[in-house]
């Protein structure tokens, strides 16, 4: 079997398992059984003439092959996609732009950056969706996404091991903050003192195997009180004087009445990046746009507490 006889369903399959990361995860969200992926992996792996992915105990990876079946495959499905939206009469999607963005740049740095996209260029569309990291860059490699806004911690290791290398910018780098109830002991002053965090009752999420929302490095068994995956929940159990939590500063603006945002200062500073991702190609005139208004956004945002 050549590749030239491989399916339009097996390519949308592959492309799926590549942004997802698992056969699993790409047979939820397609809507197929899992055998039924396999069976489109397959099929491609034998018009390929060779394995497109590594199968693994925590999904699968793609192959140098797989990476370039990917990225062709990626530009024939929006080429065909492009033509059914033009033979139904529908708008064209050049003007379209997706972007994926890290859970607390929803709180403020996204939208300030679409309001001021859609002041000066209202022709473009923002299709954009939050997700974790390695959700994020996967789908810059399927070519589902334009755009990536990823959050960095030290030792600021590259987003992933592939090749090329993503381009990357950092629109910014702040110190970690600390959100307290307004009525805390802790809120009294300027700033909080690294040893004052000793007893303290945490209120805190996860990101695969870290804990979110904790100071990083105290030397006790932290107590946490609560847990919760969003960062507006957090904070409003923070507001309710169930506990504190870590917040990005870039969050300061967002934070709901009864929480005050503090610095933190007696220990190593906790270095915090926004980085914006995309393939190392140029960027269409759409995606330019977009990221000029998150480069602006950043900076409006980045402003001393």
């Amino acid at each position: 079997m050549a590749f030239t006889d491989a399916s339009l369903t097996a390519l949308r399959v592959f492309r799926e398992v590549a942004e997802r990361g698992t056969l699993t995860a790409a047979a939820t969200a397609l809507g197929y059984t899992q055998s039924a992926v396999s069976r489109q992996i397959a099929s491609l792996e034998r018009a390929a003439g060779t394995p497109l992915l590594e199968r693994r105990h925590d999904g699968v990876r793609l192959t140098p092959a797989g990476h370039v079946v990917v990225r062709r495959a990626a530009t024939v499905v929006d080429q065909v996609d492009a033509a059914a939206r033009e033979l139904a009469g529908l708008p064209d999607e050049r003007g379209t732009v997706r972007l994926g963005w890290f859970a607390s740049a929803g709180g403020g740095l996204v939208p300030r950056a679409l309001a001021a996209l859609r002041r000066t260029h209202p022709c473009i569309t923002v299709i954009s969706r939050e997700g974790g990291t390695p959700a994020l860059v996967r789908a810059l490699r399927a070519g589902t996404l334009d755009l990536a806004l990823v959050a960095s911690a030290p030792p600021f290791r590259p987003l992933d091991i592939e090749t090329p290398s993503l381009e990357l910018r950092t629109l910014t780098e702040r110190s970690l903050c600390l959100a307290v109830p307004a009525a805390h002991p802790l809120a009294r002053g300027d700033f909080v003192d690294v040893a004052d965090l000793h007893g303290q009752r945490w209120i805190a999420g996860s990101a695969g195997d870290r804990v979110m929302g904790v100071w990083p490095g105290l030397d006790e068994r932290p107590e946490i009180a609560h847990t919760a995956r969003d960062w507006l929940a957090k904070l409003h159990l923070v507001a309710a004087g169930c506990g504190i939590t870590t917040v990005p500063a870039a969050l300061a603006a967002a934070v709901p009445t009864g929480v005050r945002v503090l610095p933190v200062r007696g220990g190593p500073s906790e270095q915090r990046r926004i980085l914006l991702a995309h393939l190392p190609r140029p960027l269409p005139e759409p995606a330019a746009r977009l990221a000029a208004a998150l480069r602006s956004a950043a900076i409006d945002t980045d402003t001393p507490l």
